[in-house]
């Protein structure tokens, strides 16, 4: 199952292609910033916004570890170290997301102040009360042991410290239509309902101290990403660069899913105890 979800989001010659979009937007490649990189490196929902209201969420001071799980191309981690001063460490399943995210973060100046390791959500690579705090965005759908992924997102806390997330749960509205960025069909989909997930949130250890749903926010954030691309044409540098051939048919199903109650999303703080 493992190697089946690192596949899912595995492409050929990723960072090749970002480079090739960012040159036809008219990007001087010796003088990206982290800007740039926003519209392909920020794979979640409503994107860079969504990173920087979860910041402000998590309150972040300079200095402090965070570890971002499930790290994608690094776009968090890079907006994390560079406009929050965080010591910010990234880790993701996929080593192919883990080998670009350390190129770009290297292209844009930013390598010596970030790290990107390889490794499960199940079984992170670092020691215990190793972190102030852990994010994760778009992350569980793809576990479906969701009490051992929030007993090891605890377990590398500190006391007090704060988990914070950005995340798709099942709806009331009825099975997920597929495929969807996160699955092509069911065999990798494991959502749960926000209200299940909840319980086992807080029987790792955590206090939860902010629970709110962005479904509308989403969904709004969706059609409103498709019908620019219909007026404007879709630009060079997207998420449809990591998402494949069936990239129309996913986003179209988000816009379903999210319109049809089939999946909501959810951003959370929970501290420590």
């Amino acid at each position: 199952m493992r190697d089946a979800v690192a596949d899912h989001y595995a492409r050929d010659e990723i960072l090749d292609t970002i480079l090739r979009a960012l040159a036809e937007e008219g990007k001087d490649l010796a003088r990206l910033t982290p800007l740039d990189l926003a519209p392909i490196d920020e794979f979640h929902m409503r994107g860079r916004q969504a990173t920087i209201e979860l910041a402000d969420l998590a309150a972040l001071a300079p200095g402090q570890r965070l570890l971002d799980v499930g790290c994608g191309l690094g776009g968090s981690v890079r907006y994390l170290a560079q406009e929050r001063g965080c010591r910010a460490v990234g880790v993701d399943l996929t080593q192919q997301y883990v080998e670009v995210a350390t190129a770009l973060a290297g292209l844009v100046g930013l390598d010596r102040k970030v790290e990107f390791r390889q490794g499960s959500a199940l079984a992170l690579p670092f020691p215990d009360h190793a972190f102030d705090a852990v994010w994760t965005e778009h992350v569980q759908m793809n576990i479906a042991d969701k009490a051992a992924f929030y007993r090891e997102l605890t377990r590398v806390l500190v006391p007090g410290g704060r988990l914070v997330f950005h995340d798709v749960f099942q709806g009331a509205g009825g099975p997920v239509h597929f495929p969807v960025p996160w699955a092509d069909d069911a065999s990798i989909s494991f959502l749960v309902d926000a209200d299940s997930a909840r319980p086992q949130i807080e029987r790792a250890g955590l206090k939860v101290l902010h629970w709110e749903d962005l479904t509308q926010r989403s969904l709004d954030w969706f059609i409103a990403m498709r019908e620019k691309a219909k007026r404007v044409g879709r630009a060079p540098l997207g998420l449809h660069l990591l998402m494949g051939d069936n990239a129309e048919s996913k986003s179209a199903n988000n816009v379903a899913n999210l319109r049809e109650g089939r999946i909501v999303v959810m951003q959370a703080m929970c501290i420590k105890i």
